[in-house]
C-alpha cells in the first residue's frame, strides 16, 4: 500500500512559471537563434544564473562576466534588468492543481526554489499565488541550492516535515534524485497532466 502523503513541496521556474531566458534574447539577437543560444551557452550561461540563485549578488555576477566578455556588456547588464520578459506566464494546469491541493484542506503545501534573493521580489509581485504557500525556501536568501542536500534539509527541519510522507515535484532530475536519496518521494515534472497522473498513483485526492 502507498505510504500516506502529507506534505506536497513544489519546485516554481519550470513546474509554475515559464521561465525562459530565450524569451528576452530571441529579440536583443534579432530572432538570430546561432547568435542567440552562443551568448546563453558562453555568456550567460545557467551555470552563471545558478550561482545567483546561491547567494551571489547581481552587482557581483555582472562584474565578473563583463570582465570576461567586455564587448558584451550591454547584453550581460540587460539580462536582470529585463528578467521579467523571461517569464512568459504560469502553467495554468499546475496552478489548477495546486489551488485544487490547497481547497482540499488534506495537505501541507510548500515550495523549495532556486532562486535569486534579489529577483524574488519581482516574481512574488508578479505571479501573486506565489504568496499562497504554507512555506517557501528560496535559495538566495539562504544561500544554499539545490540539487545539494543541505538546502533540503533545511526545508524539512524549518516546516517539520516527516520526508517519508512528503512528495517533490521538479522539472530537474538531479533535484529529484536528491529528494529521494533524502527519504522524500519525487515526481519528475513534465506536464500539468502528467504531475496530475503522478499524484493520483501516490493517492492525492484533489
Amino acid at each position: 500500500m502507498t505510504q500516506l502523503i502529507e506534505t506536497i513541496i513544489f519546485d516554481l521556474g519550470g513546474v509554475f512559471i515559464d521561465y525562459n531566458p530565450e524569451y528576452y534574447y530571441r529579440t536583443i539577437f534579432k530572432n538570430d537563434s546561432k547568435k542567440m543560444q552562443w551568448f546563453l551557452e558562453n555568456v550567460c550561461t545557467p551555470e552563471w544564473n545558478i550561482e545567483q540563485d546561491a547567494g551571489r549578488t547581481i552587482e557581483e555576477a555582472n562584474r565578473i562576466k563583463i570582465a570576461e566578455h567586455p564587448t558584451y556588456e550591454k547584453e550581460i547588464r540587460s539580462f536582470y534588468e529585463n528578467w521579467r520578459t523571461m517569464c512568459k506566464g504560469t502553467y495554468q494546469g499546475t496552478l489548477d492543481i495546486f489551488e485544487a491541493i490547497k481547497n482540499s484542506g488534506k495537505y501541507n503545501y510548500y515550495a523549495l526554489t532556486n532562486f535569486s534573493a534579489e529577483t524574488w521580489p519581482i516574481a512574488t509581485e508578479m505571479f501573486p499565488y506565489l504568496n499562497t504557500f504554507q512555506g517557501v525556501v528560496v535559495s538566495g536568501h539562504v544561500k544554499m541550492r539545490k540539487p545539494f542536500a543541505p538546502i533540503y534539509e533545511h526545508l524539512l527541519t524549518k516546516y517539520d516535515i516527516n520526508p517519508t510522507t512528503a512528495v517533490f515535484i521538479d522539472d530537474s532530475l538531479p533535484n529529484i534524485e536528491m529528494a529521494k536519496e533524502l527519504g522524500i518521494h519525487g515526481i519528475h515534472f513534465q506536464s500539468p497532466e502528467q504531475l496530475k497522473r503522478e499524484l493520483e498513483k501516490l493517492n492525492i485526492q484533489l
